[in-house]
């Protein structure tokens, strides 16, 4: 392979889906052309921001809190501040370094690979090709807070836990975000995958699970924002649920977030567009009888404006006209 060659391929040719080949590429180029895959693995790791995000984790819940409970350590605004330091010389210091080198060392030579069992069991010891249909049948995202596997690692968890008589059967595998994984442990055996599987059901009669995608304003990973078509006030907006749910009471945790995300930003957004807005009605139908129409959630952002009402005292009490004063 000629300087010109590669360089064209680099250049023109090389065709990314994500970051390895020019991370792989740098990583022969800086060491003569000869690298393991432990190697280049090291190297794509540097960029993973994921799994920054999960060792800052475990860095706060556990060496963090061990080392301060000890107050060997300090937690200082995203800092952690070594007591005493000041007080040390670089012999001491070095010393003291050498001191954690052979207490990790001696840890590592008596636990061996147990170290990361706990990793390697959220692997489920599975094959890449079975991880992959895993992650691929998921659409590579975190079958139950949604999130993308670009934003926060993901694993492959047994439904049924292995040590409760799971296999590694692909219909016993779901995938999970690390923190997710962590949380859901090996305590039980719920099938988040299909949970988010309902996020496919779209009723060809709702109004909500058709909408003309240039009418949505904002949206997140869960819900999306349009203009009210027939609105109480200018502005009013409404904001739904990608998955099809009847009301509120459905709705999952990660589902209230990403609403209520939506709610905040359209209302800032309403508020920098009208100076004249100064307040909100908030609310959602949930029943026929309570006036829901569309059995499909979602929630109305009302602007509101002085003057629009004669007297607005009682707000969404006018739901029922005569319980409006009190």
């Amino acid at each position: 392979m000629t300087y010109e060659k590669l360089k064209k391929f680099i250049v023109s040719e090389m065709r990314m889906s994500h970051i390895y080949q020019p991370v792989m590429l740098m990583a022969l180029l800086k060491n003569k052309g000869l690298r393991t895959a432990k190697d280049i693995a090291r190297e794509i790791l540097k960029h993973d921001d994921s799994q920054v995000e999960y060792y800052e984790h475990i860095t706060k819940q556990m060496p963090g809190k061990v080392l301060a409970s000890h107050k060997i350590v300090e937690a200082q605004k995203g800092f952690y501040k070594l007591n005493g330091f000041e007080k040390l010389d670089d012999s001491q210091i070095n010393d003291l370094i050498l001191v954690c080198q052979r207490k990790l060392t001696d840890f590592i030579d008596k636990r061996k690979n147990q170290i990361w069992q706990h990793r390697m069991q959220s692997l489920g010891y599975i094959s890449g090709t079975l991880r992959y249909e895993v992650l691929k049948r998921a659409q590579f995202h975190c079958e139950l807070c949604g999130i993308a596997h670009e934003i926060r690692a993901l694993e492959v968890d047994h439904i049924q836990p292995r040590k409760h008589g799971g296999t590694d059967d692909l219909s016993n595998l779901q995938a999970l975000c690390w923190q997710c994984n962590s949380m859901k442990g090996a305590r039980d055996n719920t099938n988040f995958s299909e949970l988010r599987g309902t996020y496919n059901a779209k009723p060809k009669d709702c109004p909500f699970c058709s909408i003309d995608k240039k009418r949505i304003v904002e949206e997140n990973l869960l819900c999306y924002a349009l203009l009210d078509q027939y609105p109480v006030t200018k502005l009013h907006t409404l904001v739904v649920t990608k998955r099809h749910i009847p009301s509120w009471f459905e709705m999952s945790t990660s589902e209230h977030k990403a609403a209520n995300d939506l709610l905040t930003i359209r209302r800032s957004k309403i508020l920098e567009d009208d100076s004249s807005v100064n307040g909100f009605n908030v609310g959602t139908n949930a029943g026929q009888t309570a006036g829901q129409t569309i059995f499909h959630l979602h929630l109305h952002l009302i602007p509101r404006r002085n003057g629009d009402m004669k007297n607005p005292k009682g707000g969404v009490r006018y739901v029922i006209p005569e319980k409006g004063k009190y």
